[in-house]
């Protein structure tokens, strides 16, 4: 069944045979090779967490971080502080610095949401990466310039400020919107408020939501609804022109638009990303546009980033109305920490301006 059995040899004794001289140890021979093995496994190792701390870095770059981003937002006025140890980056600040009057200021480029330290991850206790963050911090806050005006809004993911708020910084809490990346869509749907689920339904009847063609017919679109309501471009027509050109040319950003009877363009808005979140940017729509309009168009934006694995950010709110709006998202309220510093003589010429023209300050959120 299981094939031919093997004949099996008669018995017999072993014979004598002269003894052999055995084999001396060679003990360093035998630790040399082990300790090779611990080098390269050490080496190895070292190499792993060298890449996973770069790789942890780079995803601690916003889009607002970007080099291409701050090329255009600042028409080149900007500079990047740096720690280095060796040739190892330890953390990077970016900074605008433009002249105003006669005022030298650091505010947040147009467009740009957030900015602020990124700092490379170290291994170790809470206590030594909590050092390490301050330490870095510290050596970066030494090179921003001097200047009259200090303004940031720190990445979300900075948790505290409080190397700033020792070297005599203010430091403030900013919010924003922020919807889970582990989010499923049937949750997020399940997060809204009746309100908006109702708004949205309508909206999705009349409307339907498709990508942009072209940017030019999305800046359009916007400065068109601008001068309908006799406003002018608060971030500048020609930044944002450059920026929305670039992020679409390299797929860092999509512009969506609703189109009501004859594929006519009633609303848009902008999103971009990064490796993290994807980021509500911009809105417009024509004043008799159904209601719901930017609210579809939001949802539509969400599905995505949740199809992408993206955080879903709404981008901080300017006034209550925005707040009271973006609220029926169901997102999370999240903080996002400020740090300024002021000269006295700008704080009162900028105390008197705002009293003389309520309003005129330009806030892009709270």
């Amino acid at each position: 069944m299981f094939g031919e059995q093997p004949q099996i040899a008669p018995l017999s004794l072993p014979q004598p045979q002269q003894s052999q001289p055995s084999p001396q140890p060679q003990p360093f021979a035998r630790l040399s090779r082990q300790a090779r093995a611990r080098e390269v496994a050490s080496a190895a190792s070292a190499a792993s967490s060298s890449a996973d701390v770069e790789s942890k870095f780079a995803r601690a770059h916003s889009i607002f971080h970007e080099r291409w981003w701050l090329d255009i937002a600042t028409q080149g006025n900007w500079a990047l502080a740096t720690v280095k140890q060796d040739d190892a980056v330890l953390g990077e600040m970016p900074y605008a610095l433009i002249r105003r009057r006669v005022w030298r200021i650091s505010h947040l480029p147009p467009l740009t949401r957030t900015l602020g330290p990124v700092i490379a991850p170290v291994t170790g206790s809470a206590a030594r990466q909590r050092r390490h963050q301050l330490e870095v911090t510290a050596r970066l806050i030494e090179q921003l310039p001097a200047c009259d005006s200090f303004f940031q809004v720190l990445d979300p993911r900075v948790d505290d400020a409080i190397a700033f708020a020792l070297r005599g910084y203010t430091v403030s809490a900013r919010y924003t919107f922020r919807l889970d990346a582990q989010c499923t869509q049937d949750e997020a749907w399940s997060r809204l408020d009746s309100k908006t689920r109702n708004v949205i339904r309508g909206a999705a009847r009349e409307l339907t939501v498709a990508p942009i063609a072209t940017p030019g017919e999305f800046l359009g679109f916007y400065e068109d609804n601008l001068r309908a309501r006799s406003r002018s471009n608060a971030y500048g027509s020609a930044v944002m022109r450059q920026l929305v050109n670039t992020f679409v040319e390299r797929k860092s950003g999509t512009l969506l638009g609703a189109y009501g009877p004859g594929a006519k363009l009633v609303a848009a808005i902008g999103l971009v990303w990064d490796q993290q979140a994807m980021y509500f940017l911009l809105s417009s729509r024509m004043p008799e546009a159904h209601c719901g309009s930017i609210s579809l168009l939001i949802w539509s934006g969400i599905q995505r980033a949740i199809e992408s694995g993206l955080i879903f950010d709404f981008d901080g709110f300017s006034s209550p109305s925005t707040f009271s709006f973006l609220n029926g998202f169901g997102a999370t309220l999240t903080q996002r920490l400020g740090v300024e510093r002021h000269g006295t003589a700008y704080l009162l010429a900028r105390t008197l301006k705002r009293r003389l023209a309520p309003g005129s300050v330009f806030a892009p959120n709270l």
